[in-house]
Parts: C-alpha cells; structure tokens; sequence
C-alpha cells in the first residue's frame, strides 16, 4: 500500500501514522528535554520538523542539539510503525530545517512484524536517562561490540580508550567551565531544568542528582541540585563511546540522532545505560578537542557514556512529556492540499 486509495484506507494510514508519531514524541530523547519537533500527519506521509521555539538558543545557536533531537524521534517513529507491520522510505532535507521538514516518510508498506521490531520497540517505551554514576561492574566485551555495531551507515560509534577518555574528560571540563561564566547560557540552562513535572518539558529536580558525583569525565552541571538519591559510585567501570561522521552540517546531524537513538535501544535492550555527554559538543572548543580522538576529516557528534545502571538508588522517574495535541498536526484528506 503505497499511495492510499479510498476513504478508508486514508483514514486508517491516518491513525497509524498518528500512533507512530505520537509514540515517538512521547519516548524519544531530546537534549535537556526540550522536544524540538512537531509532526505533520498527511493521508499519504508523515512530516517531521523542527520547532524552534524549543531551540536552546544561548547554547545551540547552529540548531546541532536540535537537529540531533530531531533525528532521534525520526528513529523512533520508524520502530513504532515497523511495529505495527509498516515500512517506510524516507527522504531527508534537513539543509533548509527551518522552514521545510527535516524529513518526510512516505510510501508505506506492510510487513511482518518480527521480534527485532518488538524487541525495539520495547526498548524504546522503557529507554530512560540516568545522569548518576554506573556502578563498578564493567560491560561485557560482547555487550560493547554489539552496541557499537548498531551505528549502521554513515555514522559511526567509536569506543574510546583509557588515554581518550582522559581527553573527553578534559574536554567536559573546560565545557562546563565556559558554559557557567556565560550568564545568559547559565539563564537558559537554569530555565530548562527548573520545571515541574507538570509542565511537560524540561528537567524537573526528580531527574536530576541531589549532588554532584565525583567521576572521571564531569558530568553537567546544572548550577543546582535536584531531589534524584545518588550512590557514593564512580565511573571508573564505565564505557565511553563518540558518534562521528564525514561531514558537519544539518545534512550530517540528522543521520547522527538517528544513529543516537539505534544505539540507545540496542544499548537498552542489553540492560546498558546510555549518558550522552550533550555540553561537550555544545562548545565549539571543546568539540574540535573530541576530533583529535578521531581521524583528521571525522567530525564528533555526540559522546556517550555506557555502563551497567547503579540498581542500589533504583531508577529515576520518567521525564515528563508535552500532549500530543502540542506536537502532532493531524490533516483531514480535503486539507492535505493547503499545505
């Protein structure tokens, strides 16, 4: 079922396509849990675009983060169709983000659905950040390598070495060092993760630590503490990975949230936490530092921690989520031409 033929059919690729978008919104990971997207729903594609008016403008002026986001619920909502049976061919425009869709899905297809789809799919409605210290059992070899296996394509995960980690460590602390003597950076930062769980967006104190851990590479800090009990852990067991590419523009960016959100639901179904370390390359300093772990031509999108969660404080609650009805535009047949 390429092209929808009758009322019917119209309206039940509506619903699904409603589903899979709303799915996606309400699981996918955005940086600071801005939820930079909305979602158009015509009766023949699904449109995914950008929203700047959640766009950290201080930190992100490019739209990287942003974009980044928006390609993780690109992802997302492409495991959610392929669990209810459907495919997908996407087309990609992400070079003109602010007024063209990142990306249009269209030309859906039935298929099976097979235990990977259901094994992802699982993975993406129970994924959760955890920004505490792992604890001190290191992964299995086999969990590293299967992980890093899932950044298919053009974008790639690297694990790093000791020495590497050293670097990134180095890099997260100059990071947080420029980031906190700009005020207007430390306003944003302070707007975002001073919400309640009721506003839907942001990080409430729930999600963040209640004190700041001591580890190897520095975690964020967001100028206060939360209410999140944390563990006397290190990071010393961790795993530190980079998603890297060719290329170091809107064009690249999407495909690395994509790749983001791959590697946190494979991550994820091995029961491995994933950290990704967003302030790192929100400084362009710091993410030219991360290309020297690299080779000459890659560019750094995102580092990630990995590491097996820290079961002693239990898991930290759900980020909360905007409605649907904020994020998903759905469009009658007869208004599909208008747009």
């Amino acid at each position: 079922m390429s092209q929808p033929t009758s009322h019917t059919e119209m309206a039940n690729l509506i619903d699904i396509l409603s589903s899979a978008a709303a799915t996606a919104a309400r699981c996918a990971p955005s940086v600071l849990n801005t939820q930079p997207w909305r979602w158009r729903v015509h009766p023949d594609r699904l449109e995914l675009f950008a929203e700047p008016s959640r766009q950290l403008r201080v930190t992100d002026p490019d739209g990287r983060l942003l974009i980044l986001s928006c390609g993780a619920v690109l992802h997302q909502a492409r495991v959610a169709l392929a669990a209810q049976g459907w495919t997908a061919r996407v087309v990609r425009t992400p070079a003109t983000w602010t007024t063209e869709p990142l990306a249009v899905l269209h030309g859906f297809e039935q298929t099976a659905i097979t235990p990977t789809a259901r094994q992802q799919e699982q993975a993406m409605r129970t994924r959760y950040t955890d920004r505490r210290p792992v604890s001190d059992q290191p992964l299995a070899s086999a969990a590293v390598r299967a992980i890093a296996a899932s950044a298919r394509g053009a974008v790639r995960l690297q694990v790093l070495s000791a020495e590497q980690v050293l670097d990134l460590a180095a890099a997260a602390s100059r990071a947080g060092a420029v980031q906190a003597r700009d005020p207007l950076a430390r306003e944003e930062l302070d707007y975002w993760t001073s919400r309640n769980l009721a506003d839907g967006i942001g990080l409430p104190a729930e999600v963040l630590p209640a004190r700041t851990a001591q580890t190897t590479v520095p975690g964020r800090g967001f100028g206060h503490a939360g209410t999140l009990p944390i563990s006397a852990g290190h990071d010393r067991a961790a795993t530190y990975a980079l998603l890297y590419g060719d290329g170091d523009d809107p064009t690249w960016w999407l495909p690395a949230g994509e790749a983001l959100s791959a590697v946190w639901l494979a991550a994820t179904a091995l029961e491995v936490s994933v950290l990704p370390l967003s302030d790192v390359v929100a400084v362009p300093g710091t993410r030219e530092v991360l290309r020297r772990v690299l080779n000459p031509l890659d560019h750094a999108y995102l580092p990630l921690r990995l590491g097996l969660a820290d079961p002693a404080p239990g898991p930290p609650p759900r980020t909360p989520r905007l409605p649907a009805t904020q994020l998903i535009e759905v469009l009658p047949p007869n208004a599909a031409d208008r747009h």
